[in-house]
């Protein structure tokens, strides 16, 4: 079966173990794809691909973004594969279309070529682990028990201010991709989706006064 693989994976060792699994498959090409743009272009070329990703690395903010590319390319199929993914995150992932897929980095070799195998099928797939999570009674999250280290809490703060990603890299002389990963891992303890969500939980736990908020 002809399947083109796309790997939007920043991590070498995740990248080399995918080329690995794909390399024992007969008539399956990959490609790798550095940033968001790299990836588009790739996708203008076979609108039809696998793209394997790892959201909490690659440079995509958030579920409506996913939604974004999921509308201008309809026909791809989405495999997640990541080492923390919310339940909150992966419901509405799952929301958007079938056409997405869960699993996890800490997922057996098996179901790693499980998955990869269905999404060439253009079959839905979801790993043992993260389907347990998903059928499990679900727990609000406490606020007092949220724990965002030092860095977090002044990159929510950025947020709730209306700062950009780009914006708070700047004043923190830190690079796009780490504040990136900053604001995925700041979601992911919130329990939230997007920075309006973020930023209601900053002025609800006094990180931000409100009237500096409305200025």
């Amino acid at each position: 079966m002809n399947c083109h693989i796309i790997l939007a994976d920043n991590q070498d060792i995740t990248r080399a173990g995918i080329l690995y699994v794909c390399s024992q498959a007969d008539q399956w090409s990959t490609d790798s794809a550095e940033d968001k743009c790299g990836l588009i272009e790739l996708l203008k070329s076979d609108s039809e691909a696998v793209v394997v990703m790892d959201y909490t690395l690659f440079d995509v903010n958030d579920v409506d973004e996913l939604d974004i590319l999921h509308l201008r390319f309809p026909d791809v199929q989405w495999v997640m594969f990541s080492t923390d993914l919310s339940g909150d995150f992966v419901r509405r992932l799952l929301a958007l279309s079938p056409r997405f897929s869960i699993l996890l980095k800490e997922s057996p070799l098996q179901e790693v070529r499980e998955c990869l195998s269905a999404a060439c099928r253009h079959q839905r797939y979801i790993c043992q682990r993260m389907a347990e999570m998903l059928l499990a009674p679900s727990q609000e999250k406490q606020e007092e028990d949220i724990r965002l280290t030092p860095t977090e809490t002044e990159i929510l703060k950025d947020i709730a201010l209306g700062l950009t990603t780009k914006e708070i890299a700047e004043r923190r002389f830190s690079s796009f991709h780490t504040v990136n990963t900053h604001r995925k891992n700041i979601f992911r303890k919130l329990g939230v989706n997007n920075a309006h969500e973020a930023t209601k939980y900053a002025l609800r736990a006094g990180l931000v006064d409100s009237a500096e908020y409305y200025i």
